[in-house]
């Protein structure tokens, strides 16, 4: 017995075979067939996957752009309405409370999408952030399925059952609008987690069985399959893409992830001040002394979460905060942070790997990027 959160889509992952496993409150789909089918169908074809768990979170208001300008790293006043922009929300110390992407739906609407981990604390930093503002927040988590549909034949399966099949075709990367597809009207966003092009669809939850199925029985014959939550790691771990409780966390910042371009320290007031965002003294200040970076493993053994880093006279200089073997690549790879010292591209490291040191090198992220 279990307390988890179901999907709106349960049913739909038991009727498959699913594997369920317990992820941040909720029962996911870890599987359906094996790991590597799915991630290698991502890759060629289409993959298919419920995201019901991540938040949705609503700021509405005249006040809206502005409030989030002063909660969030980004500058939201400057995105455009149909756009979205990837994000964080930081402690006053700068460290990282959540990674998030803001949709700009209306000029005083927004969409907040939170790791499902942190939904509540995304939630109750907004609300005070948001207080003194002309502003509301509202909690759409329950009320919202997602599916995303990932790979170089996405397009195809999704503007195939579009009202609109050339709006849907033209969507730009990390922009939305208002759809309809399968005759369901959702939230079509040409946004992602695996590397791939490809869409998230957001739609009411008792919605969501219906658009599930349209989905799976366009995308089969072209090859698309349901994916698990092991998939969707390995994909986004070989696009370099960082994750909440890995990579991110309330002892990293931004900088520390490589990820300093999201501040934006240009965001000013109303009188052209610079505006005092939550973490900017912190992050304004900080001086990193470590570096996220990839590994190319050169052995057979993945290195993996929590894995020493060491220099070849042993001294530990890191740790592997993901990794695993990559299905398209071939060989193991791994993200990690390591002192400033050891984090040149082409220096070579090792990680303890149960005992034994397995040889690795400092290589650019991402580890793949997809076909153009």
């Amino acid at each position: 017995m279990t307390d988890d959160i179901r999907s709106p889509l349960h049913d739909e992952h038991v009727a498959l075979g699913a594997a369920l496993t317990s992820f941040a409150g909720w029962q996911m789909p870890l599987r359906y067939s094996s790991d590597i089918a799915e991630h290698q169908a991502v890759r060629t074809a289409a993959g298919l996957f419920d995201l019901s768990h991540m938040g949705e979170l609503e700021v509405v208001g005249p006040d809206a752009a502005r409030a989030l300008d002063r909660a969030l790293v980004g500058n939201l006043s400057a995105l455009e309405p149909g756009r979205a922009r990837y994000t964080m929300i930081c402690a006053p110390d700068g460290g990282v409370l959540d990674d998030l992407v803001v949709y700009r739906l209306q000029p005083e609407h927004f969409l907040v999408v939170a790791n499902a981990s942190n939904v509540a604390v995304v939630r109750e930093a907004l609300t005070e952030r948001l207080h003194g503002f002309d502003a509301l927040l509202a909690d759409a988590s329950l009320a919202t399925a997602l599916i995303a549909v990932q790979g170089p034949l996405a397009e195809q399966v999704v503007t195939g059952l579009a009202d609109d099949p050339q709006a849907a075709r033209d969507l730009r990367y990390y922009a939305s609008l208002p759809a309809r597809v399968a005759g369901l009207d959702v939230l079509l966003a040409r946004t992602g987690y695996t590397g791939e092009d490809g869409f998230e669809l957001f739609v009411p939850a008792e919605h969501a069985p219906q658009l599930w199925r349209a989905l799976l029985e366009a995308g089969t014959p072209l090859g698309m399959v349901p994916a698990g939550l092991s998939a969707r790691d390995s994909l986004r771990l070989e696009a370099g893409m960082p994750l909440y409780g890995n990579e991110l966390g309330t002892t990293t910042t931004p900088q520390d992830a490589g990820l300093g371009r999201v501040v934006r320290f240009d965001k000013v007031d109303d009188d052209g001040a610079p505006l005092p965002f939550v973490g900017r003294d912190a992050l304004e200040h900080a001086e990193p002394t470590r570096r996220l970076v990839g590994l190319q493993g050169l052995g057979r053994r993945a290195a993996r979460h929590g894995y020493p880093v060491t220099t070849t006279d042993g001294d530990q200089v890191g740790v592997v905060t993901s990794g695993a073997p990559s299905p398209t690549l071939g060989h193991p790879v791994a993200m990690a942070y390591v002192d400033l010292a050891h984090a040149d591209e082409g220096t070579d490291l090792l990680v303890d790997v149960r005992g034994r040191g397995e040889q690795v090198r400092v290589v650019p992220l991402p580890f793949y990027r997809r076909p153009r």
